[in-house]
């Protein structure tokens, strides 16, 4: 578990399940930068029962709010290269907007995966107009390296997809003082 100031990113627990869930699915919560994909619950607590969300190619955990309500997720997965790996994130609605969860969320995870793993480089990957990702991104020291044309295809249309990384040297900079 990593405990933060205003939240904490934990792994997902068999109790949360019916609570996570919902959340998961709710395409209410989801903004035009999020797919309407949604999975089977069934299919989840089944992949939920085989790895608890987290194999050596991804690992997914919950944000959970300092007064126990689960605010959103946050995952790192494979990327390009074996030394890097790609943060993906997702509030549970706008409620949660705003309040600095997820700038938290995406610190403690950096920390932690440049702590414990050899990974060299992190990366985001927007939307242009999530406004709201690119504020993450540049409050943790993420570097905006360009755009990729057309690498997204969210709810039947084609995106452009913004960059950012922080390299394992940034990060010592920054942090490791």
């Amino acid at each position: 578990m990593l405990k933060g100031t205003h939240c904490t990113v934990r792994h997902i627990l068999a109790t949360d399940l019916n609570i996570f869930l919902p959340l998961f699915n709710d395409l209410s919560t989801r903004t035009e930068f999020f797919s309407n994909l949604f999975q089977s619950p069934e299919a989840l607590r089944k992949e939920f029962a085989l790895n608890q969300f987290a194999t050596e190619d991804r690992e997914l955990y919950v944000i959970e709010s300092n007064d126990g309500n689960l605010v959103g997720i946050i995952s790192h997965f494979k990327s390009r290269t074996p030394i890097s790996r790609e943060i993906g994130y997702r509030m549970f609605g706008s409620a949660y907007s705003g309040r600095g969860y997820m700038t938290e969320a995406t610190r403690l995870l950096c920390h932690y995966l440049f702590r414990n793993y050899t990974y060299n480089r992190l990366e985001l990957l927007m939307d242009p107009g999530n406004i709201g990702s690119e504020r993450v991104a540049q409050k943790n020291g993420f570097v905006y390296e360009g755009t990729q044309r057309g690498g997204f295809f969210i709810n039947g249309g084609i995106r452009d997809t913004k960059v950012y990384s922080l390299l394992r040297s940034e990060w010592e900079a920054q942090y490791q003082k």
